[in-house]
Formats: C-alpha cells, structure tokens, sequence
C-alpha cells in the first residue's frame, strides 16, 4: 500500500462521521483561490476509478452522517493521476460553504460513478468544436482540452469563457497556458486550440455575453470563421441555465442536432448543474 493511501486511511479513520457505502475518502492535495467567488482543488485520485474526459462525479464532505453530495464536472484529463475540481463559493450554500475552507490533507468524499453528456462520444467528428462556457461551467473544457482523442476527432477547439469580472478568467487563462506547455499534449495544441474570453460587467478588451456575441456574429469575426454550420462545426455547452437555453436555441437554429451518449450528433448539453 502506498503513503498516499494510508495517509487517506489514516484521516478517514479520525473522521466524526463514518464514510458512505460506495463512496471514496480522496484527500485533498492542494487549493487554490481565485476570487470571492471562485477557487480550485486537486485530490487523490482513486487506482480503481475511471471516467471519460469531460463527465462530473458527486462530491461531498465528511461533515454529517448523510453528506450533502453536489454534481461537480472533473477538470483533470482522463489521463490525470489527481482529481482537478473548478467551484464556486457559495456563502450560505449547503456544500459550498463548507467546501470552500479546505485545506491540503483534509478529506472529500466523491462517489464511484461518473457520468455526463460533454464528452467527445456524444459527438460525430467535424472540423471545429467549439467549447462554449461560463463561470465554472468551464470545468468540463479543462478537461476536454488535455485530451488527446479531442484533437483526433476535431481539427480545431475554440474554447470560450465568459464571466462578469476579468480575475474571474484567470482559471481558464493559466490552464490554455499550461496545456499549450504540457509535454503530452502541448504539440498537439500547436494552431489548433483556441482561447477567447468576454466579460460582462468589467470592462476589457472584449465584452459582452456570448449568446449576444454568437446571435450578432461577433465571435465569428474575432475568430475570423464562418457562423456555425452542421457541416463543420460541433458545439458543447456548459454554464448558466439561461446561458444554456439561449445558447442551445442559437445552434438549433443554426440546423445543429443535440446528441447524447446513444445517439451522437451536433451539440450537446450538461444539464446536471441546473435546478
């Protein structure tokens, strides 16, 4: 048995409340603070769990004996030998306002399953994908970009990330840097990852919010690309409910089908963080 493991045998055995049946103890490796409102953290990763890039497993804390579990999107590629997360913080939010006080050593619980719509299967192959995001619905992309098989299926990967305030971008901004770095990957990326960011609230080089950057065709001509087309594009979406819907009419509209896992077309959709 290796340190990692006993150390995460060790802590679970000092925990107040016992650990769920099918629930993993993962220790928490390190965390870092972006803003107020928005901070990531990196566990253990499991020898036995594995997922594809791009689904969300549940997490929780040790904190009740039946843990608050949330559905959070895996921002560390399949390949990862730790457990990337991308959070909100939510003051008075029943898992988030716990979440948000760990610290390297403390335990989170994560469930065994893995599951979501924002993986490369739901979509047949196509010349782009773009990777349309807001706040932490960029999680997933992280991901997604550190992919390999994301750059055998699509010849370019325009990931965009819209927030209210410009440190809100900086997540994103030191993971297209570091993935453009990456000795795996990072020659892959070469010409064909692209990074555009908008805000809100903010003033900034580029602004505005997606839906109305897609609908009026600004991002097409800061891209310099044509308006989506079924024929090359393939789109993927994760951020705001509202985000969400107007984004999916705006493809739809475009002639782009949904897919899903058993039926792979055009776009597809996580719906698992609304409501």
């Amino acid at each position: 048995m290796n340190s990692a493991a006993v150390g995460k045998i060790e802590a679970a055995e000092k925990l107040e409340f016992p650990i769920p049946a099918g629930v993993h103890a993962e220790r928490v490796v390190s965390v870092k603070h972006y803003t107020d409102r928005l901070f990531s953290f990196r566990l253990t990763r499991p020898q036995t769990f594995r997922f594809r890039s791009g689904e969300f497993v549940m997490i929780g804390l040790p904190n009740a004996e039946k843990p608050v579990f949330r559905a959070y999107s895996i921002a560390s590629p399949a390949w990862d030998e730790e457990l990337e997360f991308f959070s909100i913080k939510v003051p008075d939010g029943p898992l988030t306002q716990h979440l948000q006080k760990i610290k390297p050593g403390d335990i989170v619980l994560m469930r065994q399953k893995s599951t979501g719509t924002l993986v490369n299967d739901a979509l047949t192959p196509a010349k782009r994908l773009y990777m349309i995001s807001t706040g932490t619905g960029i999680a997933p992309f992280a991901s997604l970009i550190r992919d390999p098989e994301t750059y055998d299926k699509f010849e370019q990967i325009i990931l965009t990330h819209t927030c209210r305030d410009v440190a809100e971008l900086a997540y994103g901004e030191e993971l297209v840097a570091a993935t453009r770095e990456d000795p795996l990957i990072g020659e892959l990326t070469e010409g064909r990852l692209f990074h555009l960011t908008s805000t809100t609230r903010e003033p900034s080089p580029r602004m505005g919010r997606i839906t109305a950057l897609i609908e009026n065709g600004t991002l097409f001509k800061w891209l310099g690309t044509e308006p989506f087309s079924p024929a090359e594009d393939r789109v993927m979406i994760c951020g705001s409910m509202a985000m969400l819907k107007d984004v999916k009419a705006l493809v739809e509209k475009a002639g782009l089908r949904e897919g899903s896992n058993a039926e792979p077309a055009d776009f597809v959709v996580e719906r698992a963080f609304v409501g």
